[in-house]
């Protein structure tokens, strides 16, 4: 990613963006956008952090307009619809495919007018339980969603699900990446942070 893509990135979500983000001085939390803004501030690209853990579209939709809308930065990358599945299962609190992606298209149709480019990274689970496993009928229609959201909206797709997943075994396993199933270790943030820059760069 160059200064013609963008001179600033908004990063919003769940928890794996904010990684502690309101605790640190920085702002930016100890995950993948901390990683981020290591290679690109260097490139004179800033970068800012409004993730909040546990979120999902519903949340986001909430504050949308104080978190997103009144930043002056130049793209938008949003990674959320974990929770969205996880509250399925552990609070028995649904979201279907249908309302996450009508949530997610009318947050992306107040983003489109002011930002120069929209970045969407699939939701993605590495599953580490029998009961995660259980998970994909659920999300794989969100990750279909959010597939059909980024051509609609002529955004970058982060295939963070099909990447985080086909290195795993590389790296020692999924718990390697993931020690829960969802929130990226170290390794998890670097290589989620790669496979951003990746997919951004095309």
């Amino acid at each position: 990613m160059d200064q013609a893509q963008g001179s600033s990135v908004l990063f919003a979500g769940d928890s794996v963006t904010d990684c502690g983000r309101r605790e640190d001085p920085q702002g930016l939390g100890d995950g993948y956008v901390r990683v981020l803004a290591s290679q690109l501030n260097p490139q004179g690209i800033t970068v800012s952090n409004v993730g909040i853990g546990g979120d999902r579209v519903v949340d986001l939709k909430a504050r949308w307009a104080e978190d997103v809308l009144s930043s002056d930065a130049d793209v938008l990358s949003i990674l959320v619809g974990i929770n969205d599945t996880w509250r399925r299962f552990d609070s028995n609190e649904p979201t279907s495919a249908e309302d996450f992606e009508a949530g997610y298209r009318e947050l992306l149709q107040q983003a489109r007018p002011q930002f120069k480019r929209l970045v969407l990274v699939q939701p993605f689970v590495l599953p580490v339980t029998a009961g995660q496993q259980d998970w994909h009928e659920d999300l794989s229609a969100k990750q279909e969603a959010v597939t059909r959201l980024a051509a609609e909206f002529d955004a970058v797709l982060v295939p963070a699900h099909e990447r985080l997943n086909a290195e795993a075994p590389d790296h020692g396993g999924n718990a390697v990446l993931a020690e829960d199933g969802v929130h990226p270790t170290a390794v998890g943030h670097e290589r989620l942070a790669a496979i951003w820059l990746e997919s951004v760069n095309v």
